[in-house]
């Protein structure tokens, strides 16, 4: 049996969102992941080209034309607990830190639930390494195959966010 296949849930997504840590770290991801998202009512293509609108939202569902900032918060809501769910059945040890979880549903809203289930991060979070985990974060600060300044700051933000939880 595989690592990921040894992982499992320890409640479900709805249990979960009864819990304070859970709403706990919801709430801490969505102010990290918006203004580093940004928001554009239309919308564009990202900086590796992939069509993108609100804050962050891709997906073939984005329609060409004006959203409205309603439009917007209700996609973001529903992205993050989109991301939520499976960083949670990854790294199931994050239910009870909040702060930690933030940083990871932001990292895995960024870069994906599959590079995030799969990454150093996870691993470290997983042996209860919470500052290694945190400072993991930091690797994933290219697009493109390269180096991103914004990438860089967003990264630090959420370590800097993610090390409250580990006690730094």
């Amino acid at each position: 049996m595989t690592m990921n296949e040894q992982k499992k849930p320890i409640a479900t997504t709805k249990q979960l969102a009864a819990g304070g840590s859970f709403a706990a770290a919801i709430a801490l991801a969505a102010a990290i992941i918006a203004p580093w998202e940004g928001k554009r009512n239309d919308p564009y293509l990202d900086i590796v080209r992939i069509n993108t609108v609100c804050y962050g939202h891709t997906g073939s569902d984005i329609q060409k034309r004006r959203y409205s900032d309603a439009e917007c918060k209700a996609i973001l809501e529903k992205d993050i607990y989109k991301h939520a769910a499976p960083v949670f059945k990854c790294t199931p040890s994050l239910i009870n830190r909040p702060y930690e979880a933030a940083a990871a549903i932001s990292l895995a809203f960024n870069v994906g639930t599959g590079a995030y289930c799969r990454s150093t991060a996870d691993r470290r979070f997983d042996a209860g390494d919470w500052k290694g985990g945190c400072q993991a974060i930091g690797r994933f600060n290219m697009a493109g195959g390269r180096v991103v300044k914004g990438l860089v700051n967003r990264r630090n933000a959420e370590i800097k966010i993610c090390m409250k939880g580990a006690g730094a």
